[in-house]
Order: C-alpha cells, then structure tokens, then sequence
C-alpha cells in the first residue's frame, strides 16, 4: 500500500475544533491538515458545543460526547468507550483504518481497546510525562499512578512511539523501559505569523507599557512545571539593572494568584502584565510586541512557544530544560535558577545586536526543520514503517 493511500484515525482528548486544552490542540489539527492532502484522517476527540461531525480542510471530526462526571481519569475512560463506539461506527461507513495513532495518555484505553479487538497497530506520541508535570517527581496519588501506568501502557502496547525532543526521548526511556529502536524524535512544528500586520507600538500602549521599554514575554500555563516563580524572583535583579524593562506573563493556571502575590511581596508588580488566557490574535501581537521570550520551565518536553518566538525572530532564555534551544546561538540556556535567569536576560538586553542575530537564526531553524509539512513528512515515514512490519509479520 501507498504511504499516500492511508485512512488515519488520530485520538485526542482536544484539537482547535473541539475542546481545546493546551498545546496538544494545535499540533494534533495542524499535523492532521497536512496528512489529509494524500490520506483519509479522522480525528477522535471530545465534544464541546460542535456538532457531533464536521469535515474542516479536508479532516473529518469525529466529536464524541461522554460522561463528565468524576475525576480525569473517570472521564478518561468514558471518553476512551465513546472513541472505540465511535470508531467502529466510522469503519462501518468508510471501511477499514490502517492504523491509528495517539497523543499523549488519554485515549490509550481506547487504542488498546481497538488493537485487541481489530489487531490494528498504533502509534503514540508522547508531548509530556506524569513525572514531568508533577515537577520532575512522582507523586503517591493514585490518579497520578493511573496516568503514570497508562503512560506505560501505550509505550508497552504501541507499535512505534514518538516523542518530540532529546529530552523526552531520554524521559520515557527512563521512567517506562522503551526501547531505543522504537522510539523516533519528530519534533512540533508552527504555522509562522511574522507576515502580519501587527504595529508593537500600539500593543504595548493597550498594556500601558511605554513603546521603548523592553518587554520579557512568558507564554504558558500557570503551574509549578513552568517556572514562572524562577523569573518572578529573578526580577528584582533584572529591573536593578535596567528598570525600565516589563515582563507579560500570558496564560492562565491554578498558580496564578500565587505567581502574583509573589510579584507584589517582592515589590516588582508593577513591572508585571498578568494577561490570563489569550487568544491566537492576542498571541501573535504579544509575540511581535516583545524583544525576547523567557521560557523559565522545570520540565519542558518540546516547547513549541519557542518555536512561535523564533517564528518571528525573538530570541530565548531557557532553562536546561528546554532542549530544543542550540545555546548562545538561537537562544541561550539558564540554571533553573533566579541568579542564572537574571544573568542570562541581562546579557540579553545589554547585546540588541546579538538578539537580533539569535534571532533570525531560530527563524531559519523554523523554516527549515519545524514546519508542518516537515512533520507530516516524517510522521507518514514511522506509519510506513509500521505497516511494513506488520505486513512482513503476516506473511
């Protein structure tokens, strides 16, 4: 069979035309857009207030609506039994699936499900860890030892996995025994807003920020994995060394009250634009309006806002943990420490002519390495090596 001749079935718990969580959303869409130019992909993922199908851009939703009642992983089961109802209710239409491919440990039952059932092989893409979310430790809850075990199960049960970067190959390596031949590293990839009109002069004023001033951006959740409380405490040090300097935290946690009554015990609010959530516009303005992104993170399986930085030529401070960073040349790597931070956005701000070439080198990086199409050229080459395993194991 044709590589180009497929029929995909991709199981999600979000995408951009369904509920949409976090950064699983753009990429499960973006990648399954590309795919659906030569195959036939069906994505299998939540409802929110969509109908239950829907063809966008030549990808058919398959929406599935489930019990919502309990905790994550209750809700996790129920979806995984409406996703295999669903599947075979889609077989019936459009015939048999080639092979089906997760992400991340929502939709294993359901993959496992259809493997045991229908001997079709599947693919899991690992964007992040139990481990790594509890902040690079194990937790003795037993949801947390659930989705731990999940985790393991589709790197046991799948027939190849991927992951997105070094660090999360060594990661699941590590904590669930798979093998290195089966793991392949595809990295995410990014639809570039560098082309739109965006005027940073007139964004910084809606902020109430002065149009000189430099602005460090934080783009993520607001949880312990992210590190927001290391740049929080690193910028005392950064304003005593140029006080003009304003730092936008954009998105929305749990620890956002937390990471804002920090910056006010440590008298630095005021320099600060908590945002909450934004939407795609909102990011691209912030993205365009800021003269560097700092990605302070604990854990960071890929880091795709680094890509959305680069994208329009904005240099990084990241920690050791953000793997996708090639140091002092598209970016630079901190200690996942304040003092280390501080030192690393300082050096930034006092070489504009290095940011600006760090810059348009991760522009470059983007452009040849993370676009979409790259991805899904890479992604269709583990589907062909599945099949041609499994083909060769029949015969």
């Amino acid at each position: 069979m044709a590589v180009s001749d497929l029929r995909i079935g991709i199981f999600a718990w979000e995408s951009l035309h369904s509920v949409r969580v976090g950064g699983i959303a753009p990429h499960v869409t973006d990648l399954s857009e590309i795919l659906a130019e030569e195959n036939e992909v069906h994505i299998f993922t939540r409802i929110g207030d969509e109908s239950e199908y829907e063809e966008i851009r030549g990808v058919h939703y398959e929406r599935c609506a489930h019990d919502q009642s309990g905790g994550i992983v209750d809700q996790m089961n129920a979806m995984c039994a409406a996703m295999v109802e669903r599947f075979y209710a889609v077989e019936e239409v459009f015939g048999k699936f080639d092979i089906i491919h997760g992400h991340d440990w929502h939709p294993v039952t359901a993959l496992t499900e259809i493997k045991r059932r229908s001997n079709i092989p599947f693919v899991i893409t690992y964007h992040s860890t139990e481990w790594g979310r509890n902040g690079n430790c194990h937790s003795d809850s037993w949801v947390s030892k659930e989705i731990a075990h999940r985790e393991w199960l589709a790197g046991y049960e799948s027939s190849s996995v991927i992951t997105t970067s070094g660090q999360m190959h060594g990661e699941i390596r590590e904590l669930y025994q798979i093998p290195d031949g089966k793991i392949e590293i595809i990295g995410n990839g990014v639809i570039s807003c560098s082309k739109l009109n965006i005027d940073p002069g007139q964004t910084k004023e809606r902020y109430g920020i002065h149009p000189l001033a430099p602005v460090v951006l934080f783009v993520g959740r607001m949880v312990h994995q992210k590190g927001v409380d290391l740049l929080i405490e690193a910028m005392p040090h950064i304003l005593a060394h140029r006080w003009d300097v304003k730092f936008i935290f954009a998105g929305e946690g749990g620890f956002r009250q937390k990471y804002e009554e920090l910056a006010r015990e440590l008298g630095v609010y005021q320099s600060c634009r908590f945002t909450g959530y934004v939407s795609d516009k909102e990011l691209n303005e912030l993205m365009k309006l800021c003269d560097l992104l700092c990605v302070p993170s604990r854990n960071e399986p890929f880091g795709i806002v680094v890509l959305e930085g680069w994208s329009v030529g904005k240099p990084v401070v990241g920690t050791e943990a953000v793997d996708v960073i090639d140091n002092f040349k598209d970016g630079i790597k901190a200690y996942m420490q304040p003092e280390s931070i501080t030192w690393c956005i300082n050096y930034m701000l006092d070489n504009p002519d290095l940011m600006k070439q760090m810059g348009e080198t991760g522009k470059k990086r983007v452009k040849k390495f993370y676009t979409w199409d790259h991805i899904a050229k890479k992604t269709l080459e583990v589907y062909e090596n599945v099949l041609r395993r499994e083909h060769a194991l029949d015969l």
